[in-house]
């Protein structure tokens, strides 16, 4: 609520004391009154306002005579309400809300109809702060924007885009709130297009077009935004700058994230816990894991998810022991961990073959620790003994769980299954599957890679036939590498990109060096009915292998190529890039949908186990 008349400085505690002092002699009039009200609001102590109103209850009707002190008495259950229980105001509110119908304020005063709508609307009564909206008089956009914040507060944005509509004048709080309301519904469409309307946007504009971009995990949008916005020399805040790292994150956007980071440290940002996890979580996955190590390092203050974020980093780099090495320290400084560490520390134990580790840290979860496991736990054990060849074990595990085992859970098991050439349980899996997730091309390409394992070739006969019969569109891969500030994305087969000829020409010496080099493209993994020449040349237009195609032509020899791919790597990109680390004299980061792979001198950080 605006204060009427100036904006003077909070005032200091012995000031407030003489106030109160005052207010308790026989002679306080409403002059008094409304200033020591007026100090306690700018003080941010609205209880203690209510306090003195109380306390002069039986001198109230003088005391509240003006519209003035009526107004403050509004603002101070206004705030109350939002700091407090609504229920411990709405009695003096009310009171007060009668008074002011009866002394007519109500209707004649905009100060106190605008106290009325925001009291009603802090204390969460939204009917009545629009019935109390409905009945002013005259509404000017202070009073507009009021009611705005308080249908956005309870999510009813098509109710407050009807008050915004029908307002003759907006400022730049009402074109914000519509933004951070579409913003928040995740409608990012309507967001953006109230964005663009606004003609004179503010840091808060641009940090909330930019989170629901990487809310609605848009973050190319999300980076091009924030491009223009530091085009535009807006200084972004820490709201804008946690978005930013996390949309650098879902694209592994290196170079920007870094730009965000270089930004924090010259111009001497305050690192908070918000924005150090971000930072944290950041390089770690963009590939930096050095990095975020240091900044997690020198971090003076970290909650349970700072520590969470970096045990999830090392597991996903391969460093398992690293992982559960931080996890200790973490108990040891008395933190208590939540279902989110016990991710980190299961996925942990996974990557590096870790059994018998990961058994007694599933058992502790409860026994311990008091931490319920949930499907992701499930799912975390029953890929950590399957891929340790235990797959009648993993799926005992399945059977013994307290809730329904999901997709992910059966689609964990049968990738165990082709590890392990076991056709019996993949078959069960696959059952499963086709009930919980029947579109999902992945399911019909791990079963085929199984039987013909088995040399079971009218297994998959039948796995093309069921794809064609049933119409299973393959989910495109899509791969994407940052260069110059920019993200680079290529897609299966991609021809878009403005220098595909150059692309391309890369692509086949690339190809060609490989062959040279021992590589043979894997044919077995195409299920389409394609002849043998036409699989290969879909296996080399694989999105990995033109964003690696596209790193080798635009970056320096010898430098790190990153890649971020939204699938699995199939072993046929996997043994590729191996080689491709060691016939070009490499480091190759690639971050697929489970971990890392660090690639050098044709070896895999992995080690051929993911």
């Amino acid at each position: 609520m605006r204060a009427r008349g100036g904006g003077a400085a909070a005032p200091r505690p012995e000031h407030l004391a003489a106030h109160a002092r005052l207010v308790k002699s026989a002679d306080a009039d409403a002059f008094v009154v409304s200033t020591v009200m007026r100090a306690y609001l700018r003080a941010s102590l609205p209880l203690q306002a209510l306090l003195v109103l109380r306390g002069l209850l039986p001198r109230a009707p003088r005391l509240l005579a003006n519209s003035f002190s009526l107004s403050l008495a509004l603002q101070a259950c206004a705030a109350s309400a939002a700091l407090a229980s609504s229920a411990a105001t709405r009695p003096l509110g009310a009171s007060l809300h009668a008074r002011a119908v009866r002394s007519g304020f109500a209707a004649a005063d905009l100060f106190v109809r605008t106290a009325l709508v925001e009291m009603y609307a802090k204390s969460g009564r939204a009917e009545l702060a629009r019935a109390a909206f409905d009945e002013a008089p005259r509404r000017d956009v202070f009073l507009c924007n009021v009611m705005l914040a308080a249908y956005v507060a309870r999510g009813e944005v098509a109710e407050a885009r009807q008050v915004f509509d029908g307002m003759r004048n907006r400022d730049l709080v009402s074109w914000n709130t519509m933004i951070h309301g579409y913003a928040v519904r995740g409608d990012v469409g309507m967001a953006r297009e109230i964005f663009d309307a606004t003609s004179d946007r503010d840091a808060f504009s641009w940090s909330s077009m930019i989170s629901a971009y990487a809310k609605g995990r848009r973050s190319k949008e999300a980076l091009e935004l924030w491009k223009v916005m530091r085009a535009a020399r807006i200084a972004p805040d820490c709201i804008t700058m946690v978005s930013v790292l996390s949309a650098c994150s879902d694209m592994g956007a290196l170079t920007i994230g870094a730009e965000v980071h270089r930004f924090v440290e010259s111009h001497r940002v305050e690192v908070d816990m918000k924005l150090g996890t971000a930072l944290v979580d950041m390089y770690a996955k963009c590939g930096d894991i050095e990095n975020s190590l240091k900044v997690f390092h020198a971090m003076p203050v970290m909650d349970v998810l700072t520590w969470s974020s970096m045990i999830i980093g090392l597991a996903n780099h391969g460093l398992g022991h690293d992982a559960l090495s931080l996890f200790s320290e973490m108990i040891s400084q008395g933190l208590q961990p939540n279902e989110i560490t016990f991710v980190g520390v299961l996925m942990a134990c996974t990557h590096v073959g870790l059994v018998s580790d990961g058994k007694k840290y599933f058992s502790s979860m409860t026994d311990v620790h008091g931490v319920v496991p949930r499907v992701e736990h499930y799912g975390c054990m029953v890929d950590l003994l399957g891929r340790a060849g235990h797959v009648e074990e993993a799926m005992q595990l399945i059977r013994s769980m307290p809730f329904e085992p999901d997709a992910i859970i059966w689609r964990t098991l049968l990738g165990a299954c082709r590890i392990h050439k076991n056709v019996e349980i993949a078959e069960e899996a696959m059952a499963k599957l086709r009930v919980l997730d029947p579109l999902a091309d992945g399911h019909y390409v791990l079963l085929s890679n199984i039987y013909a394992q088995a040399n079971s070739w009218e297994g998959v006969a039948e796995m093309r036939k069921t794809i064609k019969r049933e119409n299973i569109q393959r989910v495109p891969g899509r791969s994407s590498i940052e260069w110059e500030n920019t993200v680079h994305e290529f897609v299966s087969g991609d021809r878009s990109h403005p220098r595909i000829e150059e692309i391309y020409k890369m692509l086949e010496e690339m190809i060609g060096r490989l062959i040279q080099a021992g590589y043979r493209p894997m044919t077995s993994l195409v299920l389409q009915d394609i002849d043998e020449q036409s699989k290969k040349r879909a296996l080399a237009e694989h999105s990995e292998k033109l964003a690696i195609a596209f790193g080798l032509l635009t970056t320096p020899p010898g430098s790190t190529l990153r890649i971020t791919k939204n699938l699995r790597a199939c072993e046929d990109c996997h043994s590729a890039i191996k080689l491709i680390s060691l016939v070009y004299g490499r480091k190759l980061i690639v971050r697929d949908r489970n971990r890392f792979h660090h690639f050098n001198e044709g070896q895999c950080s992995c080690k051929d186990y993911w």
